[in-house]
């Protein structure tokens, strides 16, 4: 934390901050398909029924494989035929840790700066290979808690774990809407486009260096 800045804490997205871009790994998994690269992630968001699928299982009321038979069939209606078994972890496929950030956030802990992770969680394997206790001081996952972000009280749930005021933390997070859903509640947000432009500006909040340069 700078003098300028109150910030203590940070609440950290998961897909596409601490791995690579989920929606390159989509438009990866379409174009493999033969599909537009953009389908997935269009009917993910203006399809009305792809959209409540994810809302259900998101905040879990609806199980992978509920998930899995419904976006293949929203799928099917698009002209694009696939096997529902497995789906969700096809889809993510493309995705690999991304170990800047990762770094950057084992960096800050030590320093004595608590992280949250929150995270809308897709699928029950989404966090295989990943030990989310090491990484952070909390965990809060949308299918446990049963609301999603940018709902507010998902971004309570982890202040309130992390025994901070929300006025107190950062999010970071690729996506807008859930910068925006945070901000009600008067947490500060980082848009996260890359590993090294979020570690430089949580350098400067932060007063210290939070991790090594890409150079090495």
């Amino acid at each position: 934390m700078t003098a300028a800045d109150p910030r203590t804490a940070i609440l950290v997205d998961f897909g596409g901050v601490l791995t690579t871009s989920v929606n390159d790994a989509f438009r990866a998994f379409a174009t493999g398909l033969g599909a537009p690269p953009d389908l997935m992630l269009r009917l993910l968001a203006e399809d009305p029924e792809s959209s409540r699928l994810l809302v259900e299982h998101e905040t879990g009321r609806l199980d992978d494989e509920g998930f899995e038979r419904g976006f293949a069939r929203r799928l099917a209606a698009a002209g694009v035929a696939v096997e529902p078994e497995g789906l969700i972890r096809r889809m993510q496929a493309g995705m690999a840790p991304d170990d800047m950030m990762i770094d950057a956030l084992a960096a800050l802990r030590a320093t004595g700066v608590p992280v949250a992770l929150v995270t809308n969680a897709l699928g029950r394997d989404c966090y295989d290979g990943f030990d989310l206790d090491a990484l952070a001081d909390a965990v809060v996952i949308s299918s446990a808690v049963g609301v999603r972000k940018p709902s507010r009280r998902i971004y309570a749930i982890a202040c309130e774990r992390l025994g901070v005021a929300p006025a107190a933390c950062v999010l970071i997070d690729d996506l807008e809407h859930n910068l925006a859903g945070a901000a009600r509640l008067g947490i500060a947000g980082v848009l996260h486009r890359d590993a090294a432009r979020t570690v430089s500006e949580l350098e400067e909040r932060f007063g210290l260096r939070a991790a090594a340069s890409p150079a090495g």
